[in-house]
């Protein structure tokens, strides 16, 4: 009897096995038990948000995602960026995308997009009318930000950490060659962008205003990407324990990831005072650029 239960058990685990469909060809959306919607196809993204990396395109895509004529890809693509992912195609590119309906527009974000100088004619060649995306924050606080992510990073994986000004001071003087400073140095990578695309495709969020009054920086984008209005003030409350605004969708509540909204670390004050002395230039290039100015120390 044994015997013979234990060979049925054989049986029914290689049926199983001959006649599942493969994880690795089946559509995510079929893999869930789901089937795409009604009319709906992936197709290149109408909107990509290019960066900058620490400026907020997580809150701003997920703010954008508010919308019911918005549908964002899950994870950021970094196809225009990575020679590997851009070697598989524009075919690749669109199976990375949500399904959307006509009449909704597909977003992505990569905030590594911004900074690489490849990227903005490899995104013209692909799709010329696409609208960009760009968020950018006070640069010092854009710095701060970058480093406190790389430093959790290092901390969770048991990596030796470096003190901020250890990267930052190199004989008493800004290290240009640090990453984190060469992020913040938005008019020497926006130029690329603006050989590539007219100033009129390029959208500035404000990260700063859109962390102190969110509704107001997403009516701006509404009206940029020519969405009928609908994001309101009940899509947004100020989380007390979080110190920073949370979303509301059909009366579901979330916030961002508990990574987000980390305490900086404390920097010597004679080392911030560097920063916000050396970003004045660079600032001024880069309003005169886009042709506003921001509220920056």
């Amino acid at each position: 009897m044994l015997v013979v239960l234990m060979a049925a058990v054989v049986v029914a685990l290689l049926l199983f096995f001959t006649q599942s469909p493969s994880l690795a060809t089946a559509d995510p959306l079929a893999s869930h038990g789901h089937d795409p919607p009604a009319n709906a196809t992936r197709r290149l993204p109408d909107i990509i948000i290019i960066g900058v990396r620490k400026g907020g395109t997580r809150a701003l895509i997920e703010m954008l995602s508010l919308h019911t004529d918005v549908v964002a890809a899950q994870s950021e693509v970094h196809f225009f960026d990575w020679d590997s992912h851009y070697r598989r195609g524009a075919e690749w590119y669109v199976s990375q995308m949500p399904y959307a309906r006509p009449g909704q527009l597909t977003v992505e974000k990569t905030p590594a997009y911004f900074t690489s100088a490849r990227v903005p004619e490899r995104v013209l060649q692909m799709k010329p009318d696409v609208r960009l995306l760009l968020i950018v924050r006070e640069p010092t606080e854009r710095l701060l930000s970058d480093y406190t992510q790389v430093f959790h990073n290092r901390l969770e994986k048991r990596k030796r950490q470096q003190t901020l000004e250890t990267l930052l001071m190199r004989g008493g003087e800004l290290n240009l060659d640090y990453k984190a400073l060469n992020r913040s140095l938005y008019h020497v990578h926006m130029r690329h962008w603006l050989d590539a695309f007219p100033r009129s495709r390029i959208h500035l969020v404000d990260g700063d205003a859109l962390i102190r009054n969110p509704l107001a920086e997403m009516k701006k984008v509404e009206e940029f990407l020519h969405l009928e209005p609908q994001i309101n003030g009940s899509n947004f409350y100020f989380n007390q324990t979080r110190g920073f605004f949370c979303l509301r969708d059909r009366r579901r509540e979330r916030c961002l990831h508990g990574s987000k909204g980390r305490k900086h670390p404390r920097v010597a004050p004679e080392v911030l005072r560097k920063l916000y002395d050396f970003f004045h230039e660079p600032n001024r290039k880069f309003f005169e650029l886009v042709g506003r100015t921001f509220d920056w120390k």
